[in-house]
């Protein structure tokens, strides 16, 4: 499942440069998750970075996004060969 950011999003950067897919970017008036390269950290890291450095807790799961581990997986080596 990728993960989504919320309206309670204070635009820190904190998460952005942490993603290892850069699915973080600056949007008006919020960041944004691209839900095509988030893997929550899977291939990467043993959970996700951006909720682990978000001073706000504004990241989420993306219920319209459901993956399993194994698909994030395989979208994270199609993302890095």
């Amino acid at each position: 499942m990728a993960l989504m950011i919320n309206d309670a999003c204070t635009c820190c950067d904190a998460c952005r440069p942490v993603c290892p897919n850069e699915a973080i970017s600056a949007d008006d008036p919020m960041y944004v998750i691209d839900p095509n390269r988030c893997t929550e950290c899977v291939g990467a890291e043993d959970e996700p970075q951006c909720m682990l450095v978000c001073p706000a807790d504004c990241i989420v799961k993306d219920p319209d996004h459901a993956e399993s581990p194994e698909e994030l997986m395989e979208k994270y080596r199609a993302l890095h060969g």
